[in-house]
């Protein structure tokens, strides 16, 4: 038996989520195909059937959204790594973890998920917008581990921190051993930041 939370979306919902499907679906078909840098955002509103205006209705960012939408889930992502967090395990021992099972340092990811992994790491715009994306969630990591500490606002020292955290993935995806490199940067931060 399948339970859903909430009300099921309603029509207006449900198209909108299916052209926004559409545009990232015809977007990541032709970035295969052709290169990313090949491909314009007229090509990609007309392979799925739509306007440009339409487009970028739903990807402001432009094409780099296609790839890397974020609608939040990020954040979302990495506020419950850190309020869901096993009883006894660390702040930071939850990010590591976080982080160990996303993107470039997951080897068991669906086929699906690993041809955008693949396609962002080989594309230096794509990479800039995840990077960009990633460090986007810096002051809203900070108030996490400040919650985390136990103090009512991050000091700079904590901003600090949620930088470094945010960079790691970045810095330690282009090492041979990626999840060797995130997992010595993340045994630094803990030097770093013992209490948390």
């Amino acid at each position: 038996m399948v339970t859903t939370r909430g009300p099921a979306p309603g029509r207006r919902d449900r198209k909108k989520a299916a052209t926004r499907q559409a545009l990232a679906d015809a977007a990541l078909k032709l970035f295969l195909e052709r290169g990313y840098d090949n491909v314009t955002v007229k090509e990609i509103a007309e392979a799925a059937d739509t306007a440009i205006a339409t487009l970028f209705a739903h990807f402001p960012a432009g094409k780099e959204a296609l790839i890397l939408a974020d609608s939040g889930e990020r954040l979302e992502s990495l506020t419950a790594a850190v309020r869901e967090r096993p009883e006894g395990t660390s702040v930071l021992d939850a990010l590591h973890a976080f982080f160990a099972a996303r993107g470039p340092f997951n080897d068991n990811l669906p086929d699906e998920y690993r041809v955008r992994v693949d396609l962002v790491l080989r594309t230096p715009a794509l990479w800039a917008y995840a990077r960009k994306v990633w460090v986007d969630c810096q002051p809203s990591l900070a108030e996490l581990l400040a919650e985390a500490a136990g103090v009512d606002e991050p000091d700079d020292s904590l901003h600090v921190l949620a930088r470094y955290v945010l960079e790691t993935p970045d810095l330690a995806s282009y090492r041979p051993d990626r999840r060797a490199a995130l997992a010595e940067a993340f045994a630094h931060l803990k030097q770093g930041w013992p209490h948390l």
